[in-house]
């Protein structure tokens, strides 16, 4: 079963780190964030302690955490109307994925994941008793809705959707969420879509969330990040936005799961989310991307698309090797040009080879530029 359905996918992505941390490589293979947080987030967490939040949340969260994120998603450029009885707060978004499976999977139902993505998709339908259909992106990373379409079938219960998406920084548009609901609209099929980096979306273009389309609202399991809009992943605070009926069924199975996450985080980021403005966290990403695609255009590795969304950029490496396997390349990139990063084959469940490699650029400036400086003159 592990073979079969990629259990043992996630060593690849802690082995790149450790090969980087091994030859002293400036390491841009997971999007890990390397600078310091708001320090307000900190004043607040120490406000938690002393005030003595140490106890069991309520199963949907924190009361002042849902008012504040009920606020939040109002006042966003593209905003989302929410009630208190469509919010869950949850310990990460693995854990709303796998949850909002279990909360609607029979046995042998069909989900669709697109391809590439992120290497917990396929187990964590597995484990609760689906089956992966694999659907791969075209090679601009589009989506060719024909193509789609036919991995749409009577047993298809579920399609899981990442925007902006892990690895290819696309950005999925409102036209997008209307050509998916054309397809399912009279069928009994639900969406799982993580929105982890919805505060990422670059170029002046807004996030567009499922939760926002009238009609897939109903069908939608909808995912956020307290983590990756903080960059306070090991906070282990999310939350999850679906209808009263898709929620109450989450919040059925939850119970027995986690019950509640982190209460002192949770009473931290209540207060901070109030205060936190989403552009000024749009444009420190954005500058973060933009000084790696400039520096990137002085060395053979091509960057084909400028990445939409996320904290990650594709490229190609096909200028240096047309030999090597996109494995292999980041090997001997890691190793021996002291720049690491991931293949792309890494977010595909038939793990083909691919011409294309994928790099972080959440990191601290100086890291991105004296890594792209290193590649320039050691290429």
């Amino acid at each position: 079963m592990d073979k079969i359905y990629g259990f043992t996918h996630y060593s690849f992505f802690t082995e790149m780190s450790e090969l980087a941390a091994r030859h002293g490589s400036f390491d841009l293979s997971l999007g890990l964030p390397d600078f310091d947080i708001d320090e307000r987030l900190t004043v607040f967490l120490k406000e938690a302690a002393d005030n003595g939040t140490h106890h069991y949340e309520p199963l949907a969260g924190n009361p002042l955490l849902i008012e504040s994120i009920i606020r939040f998603n109002a006042k966003r450029a593209n905003s989302i109307s929410v009630t208190h009885k469509e919010i869950t707060v949850v310990p990460c978004a693995t854990f709303a994925l796998y949850t909002s499976l279990k909360s609607i999977l029979n046995q042998s139902d069909e989900v669709i994941i697109i391809q590439p993505s992120y290497y917990t998709y396929s187990p964590a339908v597995v484990m609760n008793g689906g089956i992966p259909v694999y659907y791969d992106l075209e090679a601009d990373f589009a989506i060719n809705w024909k193509t789609f379409r036919n991995c749409i079938r009577e047993k298809t219960k579920a399609i899981i959707i990442n925007s902006p998406q892990n690895p290819t920084g696309k950005i999925w548009k409102k036209e997008d969420w209307h050509q998916l609901y054309e397809l399912i609209k009279d069928r009994d099929i639900y969406l799982i879509s993580e929105e982890i980096y919805d505060t990422y979306c670059y170029d002046e273009a807004e996030h567009y969330s499922s939760f926002i389309h009238p009609e897939l609202r109903e069908k939608t399991f909808c995912i956020f990040s307290f983590g990756k809009m903080f960059h306070t992943s090991g906070w282990k605070v999310s939350y999850m936005l679906a209808s009263e009926t898709l929620t109450a069924k989450f919040q059925c199975h939850q119970q027995y799961i986690s019950y509640s996450a982190n209460a002192p985080a949770q009473y931290a980021i209540a207060k901070y989310l109030d205060l936190f403005d989403p552009v000024i966290n749009k444009r420190l990403m954005q500058q973060k991307r933009d000084i790696f695609n400039e520096l990137i255009r002085d060395t053979a590795l091509v960057a084909e698309q400028k990445s939409e969304g996320s904290v990650f950029q594709i490229v190609n490496f096909r200028n240096i090797s047309k030999t090597m396997t996109d494995v292999e390349f980041s090997k001997w990139l890691t190793i021996e040009k002291k720049v690491s990063c991931l293949p792309l084959s890494a977010f595909y469940h038939s793990k083909n080879n691919s011409d294309y490699i994928r790099f972080s650029f959440a990191k601290k400036d100086e890291l991105i530029i004296q890594a792209l400086e290193h590649l320039k003159r050691n290429l």
